[in-house]
C-alpha cells in the first residue's frame, strides 16, 4: 500500500485534545435514503438484540473493541451467554461481525425459534489484530471479523436467530440477514473450470485448470460452478474474458492473489463468486490483492464477495471506463480499492465496505491524474486506519451519495486532500464535486497532530488547494468531533481555498462546526446545525502569522454562529459513557478524561491515560503539591491501582509521595490512601501497584502528589485503574 503514509503534523501541540472514550451520547440517525448502496441484506445491531451477555461502548479511542464496533457499541458473549436477533426479513443466511481475544478460536452454536442447529458459525482471531508499525500513530487495530452461514431453512421476519458462545469469549457486533437465491446455471457456450481439471472440493491446486480456462475461453465466458477452488498462485494476461460463478455464496475461489498483471487488452469482467483469501497481517510489498494492476478498458467486477485480502483492487496502469458495483468488501488488512493513478472515467458504485484496514475506497493521482472517476451511493463502515473516502490528488472527480459511518484512527468520513505521499503527484485540479453524503459518527483524534479530524476533511497536505471543490448536500452526525475540517496536515499553512458548502446538516458534533487550521477560504450556505458540543467555529490557522482563513457566510446558516475564543486550547467534547477497555478485570482508567491542576509544556494530563507508557504527564515545576483526576465515566468498584513512569532506564529511580481520593459526584472529596511514598524503579519497570480499601467505589480518581525525589513535579506515564485485586 503507502509505506510513506504517516500523516504527521510538523507542529507543536499547546494542549492536547482530550483522547476520552465515549465523547459524545450516541443517538441513531434517520434514514437516509438517498444515501449508500441498494444492499440485499438487513443488518441489525447487537446491542439493540436480547442477549445475556455484555454491553460494550460506546466508545471512541483509538485501539478498543467498543471503537471499532459498528455503532460504536458491542455485545460481549463469555461461555455459555448468547445474543438473539429478531429476523427483521425474510431470510436463509445470516453474516456475522464478531471478535474474539488474539491467539484465540472457537465456534458459536446456533439457534433458530429455540433450536438448536447442527451447523456451528466458526469464529477465530487469524485474520485480526493487525499491527502497522511503521505507520506513524498506528496501534493494533482490525479486531473483528466476518463470517457467514447459509442457515439451511427459510426464516421469516420476526423469527429469532441466536448465537451463543462455548469455549472462547466472543465479542458480536452485527448480524446480517439475507435471502440467498439458489446457484445459477452454467452459461450456453461457457468453459467450465472443472472441465480443465479444477477441483471443486477444495482439496487441490486448481491454478492451472483456471489458466487454461480463461485461454481457452478468450472472446468468450470462463464458468466457475458451485464448489471451492484453492489457487496457489496468480492469474495473469486476463482479457478479453468473463470469469462467472453461480454466486458469491456458492462459487468460492479460495485465493490471496487473484489477477496480477501490469496490463490488459481490457474488456475483462469478473462476477458473481467469492474471493476469499489468506491474509492475515499487512505486507505493502506484496501484491496480496484480488486485482493488482490492471483489467484494461471497458471491464467490469460485480456481483463479487472479496474477503481477508489485503487490498480488494488496487489499479495502477488502464482501466478506463471500468465499472466496481454491487460488491462486497470485508476484512481487509489495507484499502478496500484504490484507483492509484491513471484511472479515467472509473465508477465504483453500490459496494458494501466494512471493516477496511486504511482507506476504504481511495483515489491517489501518483504517476498520472484520476480523471473523471467518481465514488458513488457506496455503503462504507468501520475503516478502523484512515479514511472512509480519501480523494488524493486529481481532476473532476466525484464523490456522491455515499453513506460512511464509524472511523476509528487517523482518518475522516471523507477526505478531499493534496496529499501526495510520493512523486510524481498530481493535486487536485479541474471541480471535486462532493454531493449528498450522508456521515455518521465519522472523524477521529490523529495522534501524531494530537488533535481531531473532522468527519468531512479538505487538507491542503503538501500544496494549495486549487481546484474547485464543491461540497453540497451533506448530512454529518453524531461526529465525535467537528463536521468540517480544513487543515494543512503537513504543518507548512497551505492554503486550503476555492471551496463551498452548500446546504449541509449537522445533528450532534462533539465539538465545532467548522475547524479551520490553514489559510484559505470557503462559502457556507443553508448550513444548519443543532446539538453543537462547543462551539460554531475554531479558526486558528497554523503557523501562526501564515494567514487567516476566511469563512464567507452566504446565506441560510444556523445554529452554529459562536466562535471558539482561546486558540491555544482544543475545545472538548461532551463526555460519554464507554466501556474503554473489552476485558472483564480491564483498565477502567484508558482512555478515560484526565485533567490536572497543570502541565509542562506537551506533557498533558491524556498522555496519563493513552495506555501507552513511553508517554507521560508532568505537572507544573516547582509547584506541589499537583494533583491528576481521571473521570471513570461512572461509579466503579476499583480494587488497585498501577501506576507508571516510562520503564527506559534513563528514568532512574525515584520516590513520589501520592495521596489517592475519591469522588462520587466530581466536586466531595474523600481520602482513599493516604500519602505514601512509592518508589519507581526501572529495575523493576518503574511500576508501582496501590491496593485499596475493599469496598472502595468512586467515579472520579485523583492522585494528589507533594514530593517527587528525582525531579520537582508530579509525573505519571500511565495510571491504571483495575476491579479486581
Amino acid at each position: 500500500m503507502h509505506p510513506t503514509r504517516t500523516s504527521v503534523r510538523l507542529m507543536p501541540v499547546a494542549v492536547a485534545v482530550a483522547l476520552a472514550a465515549g465523547l459524545v451520547t450516541v443517538t441513531a440517525p434517520a434514514a437516509h435514503a438517498a444515501a449508500g448502496a441498494d444492499l440485499p441484506f438487513t443488518s441489525v445491531e447487537a446491542e439493540s438484540a436480547t442477549t445475556t451477555g455484555t454491553a460494550i461502548g460506546p466508545d471512541f479511542t483509538q485501539g478498543t473493541l467498543a471503537s471499532e464496533a459498528s455503532g460504536r457499541r458491542a455485545v460481549r458473549l463469555g461461555a455459555g451467554q448468547r445474543v438473539e436477533f429478531t429476523v427483521p426479513r425474510a431470510a436463509n443466511a445470516v453474516n456475522l461481525a464478531y471478535s474474539v481475544p488474539d491467539g484465540q478460536s472457537g465456534t458459536l452454536d446456533v439457534y433458530v425459534n429455540g433450536q438448536k442447529l447442527a451447523k456451528t458459525l466458526p469464529v477465530t482471531s487469524k485474520y485480526s489484530y493487525v499491527d502497522t508499525g511503521w505507520i506513524t500513530g498506528s496501534k493494533t487495530h482490525h479486531f473483528y471479523d466476518n463470517a457467514r452461514l447459509l442457515l439451511g431453512r427459510d426464516v421469516r421476519a420476526g423469527d429469532k436467530v441466536a448465537f451463543q458462545a462455548t469455549g472462547v469469549q466472543v465479542t458480536v457486533d452485527v448480524a446480517d440477514f439475507e435471502q440467498v437465491a439458489g446457484a445459477a446455471g452454467q452459461p450456453a457456450g461457457s468453459v467450465s473450470v472443472v472441465s480443465k481439471g479444477a477441483d471443486p472440493t477444495g482439496q487441490g491446486d486448481s491454478t492451472q485448470a483456471f489458466r487454461d480456462a480463461v485461454a481457452a475461453a478468450r472472446g468468450g465466458v470462463v464458468w466457475i460452478p458451485p464448489g471451492e477452488y484453492r489457487l496457489t498462485s496468480s492469474l495473469s494476461g486476463v482479457q478479453n474474458v468473463t470469469l462467472q460463478g453461480a454466486g458469491h455464496w456458492h462459487s468460492i475461489v479460495r485465493s490471496s492473489r487473484f489477477i496480477d498483471q501490469t496490463g490488459s487488452s481490457g474488456n475483462v469482467h469478473i462476477k458473481d463468486f467469492a474471493v476469499i483469501g489468506e491474509v492475515t497481517e499487512r505486507v505493502d510489498s506484496n501484491p496480496d490483492n484480488f486485482v493488482n494492476g490492471s483489467l484494461g478498458p471497458n471491464s467490469s467486477v460485480s456481483g463479487m464477495w472479496l474477503q481477508h485480502l489485503k487490498v480488494g483492487l488496487w489499479l495502477t496502469g488502464t482501466n478506463d471506463n471500468l465499472v466496481v458495483e454491487n460488491n462486497r468488501f470485508l476484512d481487509m488488512t489495507a484499502d478496500g480499492l484504490n484507483l492509484n493513478g491513471n484511472a479515467r472515467g472509473v465508477k465504483v458504485r453500490h459496494n458494501f465496505l466494512r471493516n477496511q484496514g486504511d482507506d476504504a475506497l481511495a483515489m491517489w493521482s501518483l504517476n498520472a491524474p484520476d480523471v473523471g472517476s467518481s465514488f458513488e451511493n457506496n455503503t462504507i463502515t468501520q475503516p478502523n486506519l484512515a479514511n472512509g473516502i480519501a480523494i488524493y490528488g486529481g481532476t473532476d472527480i466525484t464523490v456522491r451519495g455515499n453513506l460512511i459511518a464509524d472511523t476509528n484512527a487517523l482518518g475522516s468520513g471523507i477526505a478531499i486532500s493534496n496529499q501526495k505521499f510520493l512523486d510524481p503527484f498530481h493535486p487536485l485540479s479541474g471541480t471535486i464535486t462532493v454531493d449528498g453524503n450522508t456521515l455518521v459518527r465519522t472523524g477521529a483524534i490523529n495522534p501524531n497532530w494530537n488533535h481531531p479530524m473532522g468527519a468531512l476533511r479538505v487538507d491542503s497536505y503538501d500544496s494549495a488547494i486549487e481546484a474547485q471543490v464543491r461540497i453540497t448536500n451533506t448530512t454529518v452526525t453524531d461526529s465525535p468531533y467537528s463536521a468540517f475540517e480544513f487543515v494543512s496536515g503537513g504543518g507548512r499553512g497551505f492554503a486550503a481555498k476555492n471551496v463551498t458548502v452548500d446546504g449541509a446538516t449537522v445533528r450532534n458534533t462533539g465539538t465545532v462546526v467548522v475547524q479551520a487550521e490553514t489559510p484559505g477560504a470557503a462559502t457556507f450556505r443553508n448550513v444548519t446545525a443543532t446539538g453543537v458540543g462547543a462551539a460554531g467555529v475554531y479558526n486558528c490557522p497554523y503557523p501562526a502569522g501564515s494567514g487567516t482563513f476566511a469563512l464567507t457566510d452566504g446565506g441560510g446558516n444556523s445554529g452554529w454562529s459562536s466562535t471558539w475564543s482561546d486558540c491555544s486550547t482544543w475545545p472538548q467534547p461532551g463526555q460519554g459513557n464507554p466501556d474503554p477497555d473489552p476485558g472483564e478485570s480491564g483498565n477502567l482508567a484508558k482512555g478515560r478524561p484526565a485533567t490536572a491542576t497543570g502541565s509542562q509544556d506537551v506533557y498533558t494530563p491524556g498522555k496519563a491515560v493513552d495506555g501507552d507508557a513511553g508517554t507521560y504527564w508532568e505537572s507544573a515545576n516547582h509547584a506541589f503539591p499537583q494533583a491528576l483526576t481521571v473521570d471513570l465515566g461512572s461509579s466503579r468498584t476499583v480494587r488497585r491501582l498501577v501506576l507508571k513512569l516510562p520503564p527506559s532506564a534513563a528514568w532512574g529511580p525515584r520516590t513520589q509521595t501520592v495521596t489517592v481520593l475519591g469522588s462520587t459526584d466530581g466536586s466531595t472529596y474523600s481520602t482513599v490512601v493516604g500519602a505514601t511514598g512509592h518508589r519507581f524503579d526501572p529495575a523493576t519497570g518503574n511500576t508501582v501497584t496501590v491496593p485499596l480499601p475493599a469496598g472502595t467505589s468512586l467515579r472520579h480518581l485523583r492522585l494528589s502528589v507533594s514530593a517527587n525525589t528525582g525531579w520537582p513535579a508530579a509525573q505519571f506515564s500511565e495510571v491504571e485503574a483495575y476491579s479486581t485485586s
